[in-house]
């Protein structure tokens, strides 16, 4: 049975998506300063998808360039919407074996990060994942608003239906 964790997970990917529904590929690649671009953000989480559940769980790296495009700190692009889209599908498709497959063990064990020197668990890279993805879901709320998107759903979607509190199995 698939993890708690990774349910609530595959809850928030689709949250991005609902924040995506009637977004032109203008829209998204239009900037409001500070701020990146929609399609920026959406790269950016393909990246750290990448990252997490690829590259640090399996040693693979689907998208390599998603390192200089995306990566924490580089600079703003303004790609088109469906490259991006199409680079978070195939990584989160990639991914999912792996998270289907994922237990308690794998998910509480501590590990160092290759390159990164921190040591923390798949568990906890999970939750930050989530709260990632929300932090960004918000923000592509605002620029929604900043271009004049009205009727815009509401967030957190249907969670008592879709993703419910549900314990480990055990």
């Amino acid at each position: 049975m698939t993890h708690p964790l990774v349910e609530q997970l595959r809850f928030t990917r689709s949250e991005l998506q609902r924040a995506l529904t009637g977004v032109s590929d203008e829209e998204a690649r239009r900037r409001f300063l500070p701020m990146n671009c929609i399609s920026w953000i959406v790269g950016h989480l393909a990246w750290q998808e990448q990252r997490y559940w690829l590259r640090f769980a399996q040693g693979l790296k689907l998208r390599p360039e998603l390192d200089a495009d995306f990566a924490y700190g580089r600079p703003a692009s303004t790609p088109p919407l469906e490259q991006v889209l199409q680079a978070w599908r195939e990584i989160t498709a990639a991914s999912d074996p792996w998270l289907d497959a994922v237990a308690t063990p794998t998910l509480t064990e501590p590990f160092t990060v290759p390159g990164w020197g921190v040591t923390t668990t798949y568990g906890s890279l999970m939750l930050r994942m989530i709260y990632h993805y929300f932090y960004h879901i918000g923000e592509i709320m605002a620029i929604r608003q900043l271009l004049g998107h009205t009727n815009l759903p509401e967030f957190i979607g249907d969670l008592d239906r879709a993703a419910p509190y549900r314990p480990e199995s055990g």
